[in-house]
């Protein structure tokens, strides 16, 4: 897939002395500013209409979870595409600087203006759905970071191909070619709700992000069928067509 220079980046890693500026900016800044507008939308909403929504108190605390528990795992980006074969390019240096940020809290920021109240129910069913995505994306991830981690404590199921490489059978990733996207994604679906249905504006979110998840997969696709092998490529064909009773899966 052709991507030009200036998009994906030419260097690697840049550095300042021993500083990885691509690593440093992958998350610290853009998710920090990212939780700072949304405080700051906070305090308009209460500035201009003198309360808080519960709308707005539960994207406050789905994106700040979001933030606090990818800091917290920080060390797994490292194993991440962006890390180990994007450039620190446009796309990574506007993306995690501003795209991030001032993308993000698009919820937040329209809550601001149209406070929504959802009531107890509302709050329930949309818990319900973070809930889901949350613990499919973690769980997920806990599974392959653990596995390239030389550790295997659920004793997933995995074959070696002929590149050498160990490959996932079981677990989450032998359900799904990508299941901390879906977490992901399903996420993304609980923050939009908060905003009701009057307008599309703040559907935006999880439409991009589903295109970017889509983007990215074939992405994820093409490196993994270089670095696995035909053995991949089988697996995706189980996945794609899976007869009744056979898992399969990859590892990322």
């Amino acid at each position: 897939m052709w991507r030009p220079t200036w998009f994906i980046g030419r260097e690697l890693n840049p550095r300042i002395g021993s500083f990885d500026i691509k690593t440093f900016n992958e998350l610290r800044p853009g998710l920090i500013l990212w939780v700072i507008l949304n405080m700051s939308c906070v305090c308009w909403q209460y500035t201009n209409f003198g309360y808080v929504s519960d709308s707005m108190w539960l994207v406050l605390l789905f994106h700040l979870w979001y933030v606090v528990d990818s800091l917290l795992h920080e060390e797994t980006i490292f194993s991440q595409m962006d890390i180990t074969t994007d450039g620190f390019g446009f796309m990574l240096s506007v993306g995690d600087l501003a795209w991030v940020p001032f993308t993000y809290s698009l919820q937040a920021r329209y809550l601001a203006f149209h406070p929504v109240h959802l009531g107890a129910l509302g709050i329930l069913a949309i818990l319900a759905v973070q809930f889901v995505g949350f613990y499919i994306f973690r769980t997920a991830n806990v599974e392959k970071n653990d596995f390239r981690q030389g550790r295997n404590p659920k004793n997933l199921q995995f074959m070696t191909t002929s590149t050498g490489r160990k490959l996932i059978t079981s677990g989450w990733w032998g359900r799904s070619r990508h299941p901390n996207y879906l977490g992901d994604w399903i996420m993304a679906w609980a923050w939009c709700l908060t905003c009701g249905f009057e307008s599309p504006i703040p559907y935006f979110y999880v439409v991009y992000f589903a295109t970017l998840l889509v983007h990215r997969q074939l992405r994820d696709d093409d490196a993994c069928k270089k670095k696995y092998g035909k053995e991949y490529v089988s697996l995706l064909n189980e996945l794609t067509t899976p007869p009744p009773g056979v898992t399969a899966g990859r590892f990322m």
